[in-house]
């Protein structure tokens, strides 16, 4: 079975089944509904108790960073506008407390799941996890027992939540496999800082698997072989025996220059959502974050943060990154992500409407403030600003300008700011990529952003399953246009990096790197990994390679190709190499 290997690694061991019973929430008449209330206060308070020692047991076991999420619970059930709803829904349509706190989280939790950005997608199953916790306090239902989890087990279930992470023995775990979730759910974040090889999106992955089953889970490719025979078990032993010799190689690579061995330097930067991200960017060695995005400060509340909030947020991420550069991506809402105190008209195409720069462009006070609290925060650090979702000059000039008039109101306040900071764009459309040349001149650099870039310019609908097939970061049409935005920044003398998921490809490392593009910007896990992969090639031996992709003709082509050039060389691997690569391997 394949899905999707969110935390690298090989894990060979017995599945241990976690079996959960969906709760059956039924709507039910209260009269006193006052009663009623204050057993939904004090279902809070003892979820918050619990929250609070599950916290203190995370901090000890694995660390601040990964018992925040914890934190975060707790601040979802003290937030006042949630419980407002929760007890205005007792009141007027006389139900159980029950009833009502699922009525409300369903909303929330939609609201997540139709958002495109990934990281706030898979918000919801925290708010479903801290739902549910509140649920069996109500309902008096008790919890998974993980105590008879035995050693060297592959833990399968439908789904594993910060609750359930924290209490499973993680030592006895050799591996996870779960039904849903993604690369930024709390289950793969846990694995990857534990190193515990994790699956995820497979359906119905509980129903095939019985416990007590031999199970073999492959973290990175995403393969999970059910009772291998001893030739497969054999092979997937030698590959777990490899990897972990890559992985201490990989620790080897921290405090070393991402240098090439004819002697390219690179930069491999970290992205971030939150300040709290800067740790795992920091424990990876990154030389900087090269995406901030800041729309995090401005999501989940009633009320736009204030200059002061905002300038507090960036201040700890820049004083924490020292001089290392950090480069701010101004707020970048609407589409997927919208917030209730902005008035983002509904529309037909909401990704081809009214968000990022021209939400901004549109709403100057909101900009101007966001824009004031980057540079008051820029005298704590080496702080860059970019604005996203740029498709005409005229955009770029306006955002420019109002930069300027937040700059001069800051010198008539006295108040201290950088007047060097260096200003940049996202390329992430294809108007702005064919006029790259002119853009160049009136930016300090470029960020190619390639999950947007690949669905402008193919026309596929990333979230769309019925054409998953279509979107594609090899198509040779899309490496053309990077091979040209990188030509046409360099030409003006500016630098030119890349924060999509594409610049943490181990495959398209190698291309990127024959561009000569000089920041590869990904998410922290992926750094050591691109390092170890740039400092064993050669620049100039890339460039060719980098070439020859572009003369393919489809993606499944340029995809194998890099496959067999630099992939693990299984049988059927090379075999599918030698048939479709119509270069020499």
């Amino acid at each position: 079975m394949k899905g999707l290997g969110v935390s690298p690694g090989i894990g060979i061991g017995k599945a241990f089944v976690i079996d959960k019973k969906s709760m059956n929430i039924e709507r039910k008449h209260v009269v006193d509904t006052d009663a009623e209330i204050m057993r939904l206060r004090n279902a809070l308070e003892v979820s918050r108790n619990q929250l609070n020692e599950i916290y203190e047991k995370t901090l000890a076991e694995l660390g601040e960073k990964e018992a925040q999420i914890f934190k975060s619970h707790e601040m979802m059930l003290e937030d006042d506008t949630f419980s407002s709803d929760v007890e205005v829904r007792i009141k007027n349509e006389k139900i159980n407390a029950e009833f009502a706190i699922n009525e409300t989280s369903n909303t929330y939790i939609k609201l997540f799941e139709n958002m495109e950005d990934e990281y706030l997608k898979e918000r919801a199953d925290d708010v479903r996890d801290v739902m549910t916790r509140v649920l069996k306090i109500l309902t008096g239902e008790k919890g998974t027992d993980y105590s008879s989890i035995e050693e060297n087990s592959i833990v399968i279930a439908k789904d594993l939540t910060p609750s359930d992470t924290a209490q499973i023995d993680k030592k006895k775990v050799a591996a996870m496999i779960t039904e849903t979730g993604g690369k930024t759910s709390h289950a793969a974040i846990i694995a990857r800082i534990m190193g515990i090889p994790t699956v995820v999106g497979l359906d119905n992955i509980t129903g095939k698997i019985r416990g007590n089953d031999l199970i073999v889970c492959d973290g990175k490719s995403g393969k999970v072989l059910i009772n291998p025979n001893q030739k497969q078990l054999k092979y997937y032993m030698q590959k777990k025996e490899k990897e972990e010799e890559v992985g201490i190689a990989l620790k080897k690579q921290i405090g070393l220059p991402t240098v090439t061995k004819d002697g390219f330097e690179v930069s491999l930067s970290g992205n971030i959502g939150t300040p709290r991200d800067v740790d795992m960017v920091l424990e990876n060695d990154a030389e900087g974050i090269g995406l901030f995005r800041s729309e995090f400060i401005f999501m989940n509340r009633e009320l736009q943060p204030t200059e002061d909030e905002q300038f507090e947020e960036y201040k700890e991420v820049l004083v924490k990154m020292g001089s290392k550069p950090v480069i701010i991506r101004t707020l970048d809402i609407g589409g997927d992500k919208n917030v209730p105190y902005i008035d983002i008209p509904k529309e037909m195409n909401p990704f081809l409407g009214y968000r990022a720069i021209r939400l901004c462009l549109g709403n100057v006070d909101v900009f101007k403030i966001q824009l004031r609290a980057i540079l008051r925060a820029s005298v704590y650090g080496n702080v860059k600003i970019m604005f996203p979702m740029i498709s005409t000059m005229k955009e770029l000039k306006d955002a420019k300008k109002i930069l300027n008039e937040a700059k001069n109101e800051l010198k008539k306040e006295n108040i201290p700011f950088k007047n060097d900071i260096e200003i940049g764009i996202m390329i992430e459309i294809p108007s702005a990529a064919i006029i790259s040349d002119m853009l160049a001149r009136e930016v300090d650099f470029f960020s190619i952003g390639t999950n947007d870039l690949i669905q402008y310019t193919l026309a596929v609908d990333r979230m769309n399953s019925k054409l998953s097939h279509l979107y594609s970061q090899y198509h040779p049409a899309l490496l053309r246009l990077i091979k040209n935005i990188i030509e046409n920044g360099h030409k003006e003398g500016i630098w030119v990096g890349m924060c999509g998921e594409a610049a943490g490809d181990p495959k398209l490392i190698p291309i990127f790197l024959g561009m000569g593009l000089d920041e590869f910007s990904m998410n922290s896990p992926s750094i050591l990994e691109s390092r170890y992969i740039i400092r064993g090639l050669k620049k100039k031996e890339m460039e060719q390679v980098a070439e020859n992709t572009l003369n393919m003709e489809n993606a499944v082509e340029v995809e194998d190709y890099l496959s067999c050039l630099f992939a693990d060389e299984s049988d059927n691997y090379l075999k599918r190499c030698k048939i479709r690569s119509r270069n020499n391997e």
